[in-house]
């Protein structure tokens, strides 16, 4: 109503063309809108602006748009010192915690590097070990000593022969002990796989032997006269005489040397001979399988 009132001059039309103004409401009427009480117009309701029509040339209201005022935000409430506090320490270990994971990162491939490198030198080592390895083992092998066997026949007695065990090595050679012993058979084929000797140890020389390079010494003297002896009868005795069986000397050796480690310096040298009996003369010669003859 206020509003109205407010804007009641703009409703009264203006003369045009020398002709007089609208008649005034009567004083009643004025009396009874002044004595009316205002109406409070609410955000929600439409508000109403003049307008002037371009032709008649009066005012008239029109509803305006409306305008909806939000509802303002709650003020923030202010942090406390102990809160700031726990923002800047949150904040401090952040950065802390991303410094601390680059430098560990950094460090571990260091780390990875220095891992890469000691392995690539630990293996050059160990083959560099190896190879070194190889070398002494060539050296010792080619300096070590070798004991030999050969038969020669006696020059004092007839149709005796003395074995020989020679070294041939390039260092001294002790031997430790002997051992001996003789077989009958068809043949060298059916005698058997491995060397048998009636006992189980070798029988140890009251005086070491040592063997310079190039020296020997005699293992085995072995005569015509022997071969009865071997025989349990003189029909054996007699087939041995016609080579339908053959008499087999054989025997090991067990010798050491200086320069070799305490686990390698054993070595063996096993010998076997074919004692071969004639009407008037014998011979002694190498023979026999591998077996026989090895070298250790």
């Amino acid at each position: 109503m206020l509003l109205a009132i407010a804007l009641a001059p703009f409703f009264v039309p203006t003369p045009s063309n020398g002709q007089s103004s609208a008649k005034r409401p009567p004083a009643s009427r004025q009396a009874s809108t002044a004595l009316t009480p205002p109406r409070v117009i609410s955000q929600d309701e439409p508000r109403l602006t003049p307008a002037v029509d371009s032709e008649s040339g009066l005012h008239s209201l029109q509803p305006a748009p409306s305008v909806t005022v939000a509802t303002p935000a709650p003020a923030a409430k202010p942090w406390t010192w102990q809160e700031e506090a726990t923002w800047v320490a949150n904040i401090l270990l952040a950065i802390f915690g991303y410094v601390g994971i680059m430098m560990a990162r950094s460090l571990l491939k260091k780390i990875e590097r220095q891992t890469a490198f000691g392995e690539a030198a630990a293996e050059a080592a160990t083959s560099t070990a190896h190879a070194a390895l190889l070398n002494a083992r060539s050296f010792i092998l080619s300096e070590r000593p070798w004991l030999l066997i050969t038969v020669e026949p006696s020059r004092s007695a007839e149709n005796t022969f003395t074995i020989l065990a020679t070294n041939r090595g390039r260092t001294p050679a002790r031997i430790t002990s002997t051992v001996e012993d003789a077989i009958i058979a068809l043949d060298e084929k059916l005698l058997p796989s491995t060397p048998e000797y009636p006992r189980e140890e070798p029988a140890a020389s009251a005086v070491p032997i040592i063997l310079v390079p190039g020296e020997s010494t005699t293992i085995k003297s072995f005569c015509r006269d022997e071969v009865k002896a071997l025989c349990d009868s003189e029909e054996r005795f007699r087939r041995i005489g016609t080579w339908e069986e053959k008499l087999y000397l054989y025997g090991r050796v067990v010798y050491s040397d200086l320069i070799s480690p305490s686990d390698d310096q054993v070595h063996e040298t096993n010998w076997c001979c074919w004692y071969i009996h004639g009407r008037q003369n014998s011979g002694l010669v190498i023979a026999g399988p591998h077996e026989y003859n090895s070298h250790t």
